[in-house]
């Protein structure tokens, strides 16, 4: 499967956990590990309310996502699963998502776009199906596209 692969992994570009309310997760990640928070993303499609921390600095952080739904009754359920989804950085989205997708790697509804920290992503999911075979097995993994700054450091 890997021969003629035309992109690559670079790294990890994100852990998302989720919670109930993520003051409490803040009191641990941030409070207590001291990651420091760069941004806050609100989006009501994505029933979402997280604060975009960082582990690291530069080009190689981590972003840690500590996010918690809307509404705790509607889909996405961003705090369903504590560890909601890992994200990788990979050089060349488009050539990723058509090679994985012709290899039986089933993706999430919704396609490549724009993410919260403005990188264009999108979604492993987490199970196949019969057309598509291929998923996280029960993990969510989001491909990101790096900037060529991240490409750089990584790559």
């Amino acid at each position: 499967m890997s021969a003629g692969r035309p992109f690559r992994i670079l790294g990890i570009q994100q852990i998302a956990i989720g919670g109930p309310d993520k003051r409490r997760l803040k009191a641990l990640w941030v409070d207590v590990l001291g990651l420091e928070v760069k941004s806050t993303f609100v989006s009501e499609r994505e029933n979402v309310d997280e604060d975009i921390c960082a582990l690291g600095r530069g080009p190689t952080a981590v972003e840690v996502d500590l996010m918690q739904p809307l509404d705790p009754d509607r889909k996405p359920a961003v705090h369903a699963t504590p560890l909601n989804h890992v994200g990788l950085w990979v050089d060349d989205l488009p050539k990723a998502v058509a090679w994985m997708t012709a290899q039986g790697v089933r993706f999430a509804p919704g396609g490549i776009r724009k993410g919260a920290a403005g990188h264009d992503i999108c979604f492993v999911h987490p199970k196949g199906n019969d057309e598509f075979p291929l998923g996280g097995e029960g993990v969510l993994i989001e491909l990101v596209q790096a900037p060529p700054e991240v490409v750089a450091a990584l790559g």
